[in-house]
């Protein structure tokens, strides 16, 4: 009997189907690979560079880019090129989004419709990666609702925030207010936005 585990990629792929997705089924999925790949790397304090450049035939190279970065296999290795005028916050961004590409790698086409959804849910599945759900949700109604303490405390850009706050629900996509709903968040299912039961509020965030 052969007990050996299956690789992190294998891992990771056995997630995708064999069929078209919709956005709503692919983001389920991208963030179902995140907290998948969190696990095989053990990285509950947040993924790095260091722990993907161990996986097995992953590369990580840098170069002056028009791109912020990109993925291919040379036939031994993956490698992924990252932007070297880039912040660091940029580029371990850009380096989760050029990993699910690696993931979808020979189904893209089955997967999405067009080459612009692949890149949606490349993003998606960084900003899962990086600022998991759960996690974000607790910085934000305990800790702080400040998008600066809180890019650093996940070591990502002020726009990746934004961005990842908008679609987890805790603060309006439209005008980027800071809410005080979730301070009574009610239960939601991962794959949906979070849903809130407005209350009042008596204190400030920082």
């Amino acid at each position: 009997m052969n007990n050996q585990k299956p690789s992190t990629l294998n891992r990771l792929r056995s997630l995708l189907p064999q069929h078209r997705l919709s956005m709503t089924s692919a983001k389920f999925i991208a963030e179902r690979q995140a907290s998948a790949l969190i696990d095989c790397l053990d990285a509950r304090q947040g993924i790095t560079e260091v722990q993907i450049g161990r996986l097995p035939r992953v590369r990580i190279e840098r170069d002056r880019l028009p791109t912020s970065g990109l993925s291919y296999w040379n036939g031994i290795d993956w490698v992924i090129v990252l932007n070297e005028d880039e912040s660091p916050e940029r580029q371990r961004f850009s380096l989760l989004h050029e990993y699910k590409h690696i993931i979808d790698h020979g189904r893209q086409h089955i997967l999405y419709r067009t080459e612009s959804e692949a890149e949606r849910i490349a993003d998606y599945f960084a900003g899962c990666a990086l600022m998991p759900k759960r996690e974000l949700k607790h910085v934000f109604c305990t800790l702080t609702q400040d998008l600066g303490q809180i890019a650093a405390y996940f070591n990502v850009s002020l726009a990746a925030v934004r961005v990842r706050l908008e679609q987890t629900g805790l603060v309006d996509g439209g005008t980027f207010t800071r809410t005080p709903r979730c301070a009574r968040p009610i239960r939601t299912p991962q794959f949906r936005n979070q849903r809130f039961r407005p209350v009042p509020i008596t204190r400030s965030y920082s």
